[in-house]
């Protein structure tokens, strides 16, 4: 979703992620993204680096458990935001 959310507004980009959210209720996702926001509620996060896991958890346990989702983490967004 990174690339083909990227251009949108705020406002357009938090209803669409809404509707999608609903739509794939009780569905198996997988998501490959760069931006945090993109996969904040999943239910499991892989981080890879250098073509290895590195981290595997939500998003709260990676914030505790992963430097690499750590840093990016707070290269993305604002305090707000990770809370």
């Amino acid at each position: 979703f990174d690339d083909s959310f990227s251009a949108l507004d705020f406002r357009t980009d938090a209803a669409l992620r809404k509707a999608l959210k609903n739509e794939i209720k009780g569905s198996t996702v997988i998501i490959v993204a760069q931006r945090i926001s993109t996969i904040m509620d999943a239910e499991k996060i892989l981080i890879i680096d250098e073509g290895r896991i590195v981290g595997k958890g939500t998003h709260e346990e990676l914030l505790k458990t992963c430097e690499v989702y750590r840093e990016i983490a707070f290269s993305q967004l604002s305090m707000e935001e990770l809370a």
